[in-house]
């Protein structure tokens, strides 16, 4: 199973970061194969002044066809998740066709970004992916981390364990049913 992370915040100062992170450090200790975008990096212009960038979208567009599984990580700005998010996605479709995408978002707020959360699980159904239905909401980034120790707190640490097993198991049961249809289309 290979999970490609796309880190959806390209701000200064962000937090969204750490969770990012902290997700791909947890998927590797299950021995997910685990690759991150990160969109501060890997900045993509406006969709309509990409004359010139062909390559680096390739880039992105096989790194995001290589994946089973997808999670998206972005703050909740305004209400909504990140316009360099969005921007990204409206580069690719076929690279998300059918696949499995669970949401993570950050707010300083206490709802974690649950506004974004919902309204980046029907743009993940507007593209031809699976979202799942759990999200991972994450309030007060601030205090997320202990500083000292740059660990997870016990709470968000318990809520990112449920979220990854539950994403895990999701994406296995869709990796397992393309399988199966595989096999059934060869038998034919």
């Amino acid at each position: 199973m290979k999970v490609t992370i796309v880190l959806g915040s390209a701000r200064q100062g962000r937090q969204s970061h750490k969770i990012a992170h902290y997700l791909q450090q947890q998927l590797t200790t299950r021995t997910v194969e685990t690759d991150l975008i990160d969109l501060a990096e890997d900045r993509l212009p406006l969709l309509e002044d990409s004359l010139g960038i062909e390559g680096l979208v390739h880039k992105i567009g096989a790194r995001l066809a290589a994946a089973d599984a997808l999670l998206f990580v972005t703050p909740e700005y305004h209400g909504s998740f990140s316009g360099v998010l969005k921007n990204a996605l409206d580069y690719f479709w076929a690279e998300f066709q059918r696949k499995p995408i669970g949401v993570a978002t950050v707010s300083s707020g206490r709802l974690g970004g649950i506004n974004a959360s919902t309204q980046l699980q029907h743009v993940i159904l507007s593209l031809g992916a699976y979202p799942l239905p759990l999200k991972l909401l994450v309030p007060e980034i601030h205090n997320a981390f202990e500083v000292s120790s740059n660990q997870l707190n016990d709470t968000i640490t318990e809520s990112a364990r449920k979220f990854l097993n539950e994403f895990l198991w999701f994406a296995e049961a869709i990796a397992d049913k393309k399988m199966q249809k595989i096999q059934d289309l060869e038998k034919a």
